[in-house]
């Protein structure tokens, strides 16, 4: 089973500073205390008594979060260049689509705490390090499950508060949706990171999981390709095209070999080997064996793709255009245990990390940070579907400076 993620987390930056001014207020007034800052940034500022705010940032295009308990937050797209005055922005109270009832009888019982376990799996993931991530409200959180279509979704009644002790991070994250659908996992939200507060030792150790997290990550991945450093940054990159297995039957005739199976009177030996198909109910048995196929087969046409062929300047701005599927291999770190035992060769001392990028659409576009226009533009699969939330840094991290 291929496990798919989309995390929504969005951030542009270039490199002039510019001063951000602006206020906020709602229907009685101006606002103090409401949190303004980039999305996934550790840059963030809070409203005075009069509503007023200043935020220093570079030049480029920035997606600004307006936030304050009890109001409905606000994403706005900003471009320092048509930046002229200070912005204005009115909040809205939050109405919640469930009533105020449904939301009193949540109960904090056996169900709600099971359903808490799995929302931190699939949230953090497995990985190392989001066994040390914690969430500090997590009553906050109410949960809905539809057994018959198998969909598991997450709601907050206010920003999750997580600390994560692994990275030094205290991260405040506004969970807009989160979805579990099959292998398929869809979030979407907007986080603030500040640095926790720790001992010279404390540091040195967060200082080290961020860059071995920041190693063979998406960012690490996309900024090579800008830099041309694709294979001297340690990644290799193939393309694939995916298309329907032709050794795997079809629906239809995998639905007639169980009737024809489970209508035969006389007792079948199941284990048995069939290499040449006699009867019926032997063609049945393999047709029933090669239903645990693939629906679907990857077949690499290209390998050792460099940034150009990847990586192009169409009117003014770089896209990532190119042709099916890409496989990106990352070998200067393996797999981690944890992802290596999900069916993968457990024998091998060193499998490097392999994840596969499905374009959602073409061509993607994105800025010279390396930070993709849309990240809907792009789902992943393999390794970078196993790392979630707890291996996420701010996008302004940098390496060098942290």
């Amino acid at each position: 089973m291929k496990i798919r993620f989309l995390f929504f987390l969005v951030f542009h930056c270039s490199f002039s500073q510019v001063n951000i001014k602006g206020k906020v207020y709602d229907s009685k007034g101006p606002l103090e205390g409401a949190a303004i800052y980039f999305n996934s940034t550790m840059v963030g500022t809070t409203t005075n008594s009069e509503g007023e705010f200043s935020i220093k940032t570079e030049e480029g295009h920035f997606e600004l979060i307006i936030s304050y308990l009890g109001y409905k937050t606000i994403r706005y797209n900003l471009y320092t260049n048509e930046y002229k005055k200070p912005l204005v922005f009115a909040l809205e109270e939050n109405r919640y689509t469930l009533d105020e009832v449904v939301l009193k009888k949540i109960k904090y019982d056996k169900k709600w705490k099971a359903n808490l376990k799995r929302f931190y799996r699939e949230f953090f993931g497995n990985t190392k390090l989001s066994k040390d991530c914690k969430i500090i409200n997590p009553k906050t959180l109410f949960f809905y499950y539809n057994s018959k279509d198998n969909i598991f979704n997450a709601f907050t009644k206010a920003p999750l508060i997580i600390r994560h002790n692994g990275l030094g991070y205290s991260i405040t994250y506004d969970l807009v949706y989160f979805s579990v659908e099959k292998d398929f996992v869809k979030s979407l939200g907007y986080s603030q990171f500040k640095n926790l507060q720790g001992s010279k030792h404390k540091k040195r150790t967060w200082k080290k999981n961020r860059l071995v997290t920041y190693n063979g990550s998406v960012n690490h991945f996309l900024k090579s390709i800008l830099a041309n450093r694709v294979k001297r940054e340690g990644f290799v990159i193939e393309q694939f095209i995916r298309l329907p297995n032709k050794e795997r039957p079809s629906d239809t005739e995998i639905k007639k070999a169980r009737k024809k199976i489970t209508s035969y009177k006389k007792t079948i030996n199941f284990s048995r080997k069939i290499e040449n198909p006699v009867t019926d109910i032997d063609s049945a048995l393999v047709t029933i064996r090669k239903s645990n196929l693939p629906k679907l087969k990857d077949s690499i046409y290209k390998k050792d793709l460099k940034s150009k062929d990847i990586l192009v300047k169409k009117e003014g701005k770089l896209r990532l255009d190119f042709k099916n599927n890409l496989l990106v291999i990352y070998k200067k770190e393996k797999e981690e245990k944890n992802y290596r035992r999900r069916g993968l060769e457990s024998s091998l001392k060193f499998r490097p990390q392999m994840s596969t990028i499905i374009p959602t659409t073409r061509p993607i576009l994105i800025d010279k940070n390396g930070i993709l226009d849309n990240p809907l533009d792009l789902v992943y699969e393999g390794y970078w579907a196993f790392e979630r939330f707890a291996n996420f840094l701010p996008l302004d991290y940098n390496p060098k400076k942290d």
